[in-house]
């Protein structure tokens, strides 16, 4: 009884080490340097300051910006409540919630069809993507407040598009942060139209 004991005691002792101290700090090592943007969650700088991720969304509210799916992660795109709402399609708080969602968003776009991943939010409440179809939808609202056209908008919208992974998988989606950065380089809003 006593040998199986000291077995038992051993052996946890040394799977703890291997695999709670040694393989993680050996796996994030290999990650630091094989491919250290990734690792460190494909920060985004401007001006030496961090703004955000390409793998986390964010809110936009200003027209000059296309704007994410809507977050069921709280008010504010609180990271502390990062889930779906688990509503389900019957539940009379989300049929009222995409309503009027959808009456907003045609605000801008009167009798055109709202895309569906701009009235429903992601299972984590963050993504950080939107479809293309999204992303067409806002070019009118954009481009006026931006003061350019609509196919200048389409052309860097396509700029940030990326195809289904392995050719296959998923959809094409865009990356709202860096669109919108990018929006920012090219064709820049007043400090009064951004606030709005």
């Amino acid at each position: 009884m006593k040998k199986n004991l000291l077995i038992s005691l051993w052996m946890t002792i040394a799977t703890t080490i291997i695999f709670g101290l040694i393989y993680p700090l050996l796996v994030t090592g290999l990650a630091q340097l094989i491919f250290p943007h990734k690792a460190n969650g494909q920060l985004i700088q401007k001006n030496g300051e961090i703004i955000g991720s390409t793998l986390i969304g964010q809110g936009f509210s200003s027209p000059g910006y296309f704007h994410s799916r809507p977050s069921a992660a709280g008010n504010g795109w609180d990271a502390a409540n990062s889930a779906g709402s688990n509503l389900g399609p019957t539940n009379q708080k989300l049929i009222d919630r995409v309503k009027e969602d959808v009456l907003t968003a045609q605000a801008d776009n009167p009798g055109t069809p709202v895309p569906i991943d701009l009235v429903t939010t992601s299972a984590s409440g963050f993504d950080p993507h939107i479809t293309p179809a999204a992303a067409e939808f806002q070019l009118a609202r954009v481009a006026k407040a931006r003061g350019t056209t609509i196919d200048q908008l389409r052309a860097v919208v396509a700029g940030h598009m990326s195809g289904r992974q392995l050719g296959f998988l998923g959809e094409p989606t865009v990356n709202v942060l860096e669109l919108n950065l990018d929006l920012d380089q090219q064709f820049p809003m007043n400090k009064q139209a951004r606030a709005q």
